[in-house]
């Protein structure tokens, strides 16, 4: 195929993806904003006032990127294994593997849909929390490229899960059983300083703890992990996924009947 129609191709599946999920808003973008705002009265407002400042800063403030991170984590997930799963049970993702369109123009387009789903809920979280605290930005470029490697990554995560489901069940088990333990023990609510030395440690094989961190270091200027490790971590991550992910385009791996 020509760039041209790699392009054509890339895109038709992007406008794919954001119709399906901006279709159903109520059902994709509407739930994060309202989680959100109860994380931020109960968490923020009510349990905040009886825990006082951390790492500098009040704890409404302190756990703002967290949550933010959250929202983006889950709903890059969320959009690439159910759609790709979708594809995959009613067997149309066959056509797209037997087309001449290469495997890396698939996996970008549907990770590509899952991304913008991400950026837009981050979009709508971030213009919540402004109800509540206000905010200001620390480091632009550290936010942005943060924002971009996480819902990369969790978005080529959700892939792999659609990939090796065999029900609409499966595409659950790993977000509630995986997913959410490791968001909330990855520092969302609290500082890795107020962990025993021993948990602390054990800490630091939490994915989620680079990407929350970072992105609190890009918003506030604090972290529990050095800047470097974190961004290190994560490009890593997104390398492993993505090119085990291309293994799985190229063999056909759980994909063809």
């Amino acid at each position: 195929m020509s760039p041209v129609e790699q392009y054509t191709a890339f895109m038709t599946i992007v406008r794919k993806e954001v119709r399906r999920y901006t279709r159903i808003w109520t059902q994709t973008l509407l739930p994060s904003a309202i989680t959100m705002t109860l994380y931020y009265v109960i968490f923020g407002n009510l349990i905040g006032k009886r825990i006082g400042d951390m790492g500098g800063y009040s704890y409404m403030e302190f756990v703002v990127p967290g949550l933010i991170m959250m929202a983006i984590v889950t709903n890059s997930y969320a959009n690439v294994v159910s759609s790709f799963f979708g594809a995959k049970f009613n067997n149309s993702v066959e056509e797209l593997l037997v087309s001449p369109v290469p495997n890396y123009v698939i996996l970008w387009g549907y990770v590509a849909g899952g991304v913008s789903r991400g950026l837009l809920v981050a979009i709508i979280v971030t213009a919540v929390s402004f109800l509540f605290t206000g905010m200001q930005i620390h480091s632009v470029p550290i936010v942005i490229s943060i924002v971009l490697l996480t819902s990369v990554l969790f978005a080529l995560c959700g892939f792999i899960n659609a990939v090796y489901a065999n029900t609409f069940d499966d595409i659950s088990i790993v977000p509630t059983f995986v997913l959410t333990p490791l968001t909330y023990l990855g520092g969302v609510f609290y500082s890795l300083d107020l962990l025993p030395e021993f948990w602390a440690s054990v800490s630091q094989i939490n994915p989620l703890v680079y990407v929350v961190n970072a992105f609190r270091y890009g918003v506030l200027g604090v972290s529990d992990v050095s800047l470097e490790l974190a961004f290190g971590m994560i490009v890593g991550f997104v390398l492993l996924a993505y090119s085990y992910s291309m293994y799985l385009l190229r063999t056909g791996k759980r994909l063809r009947s």
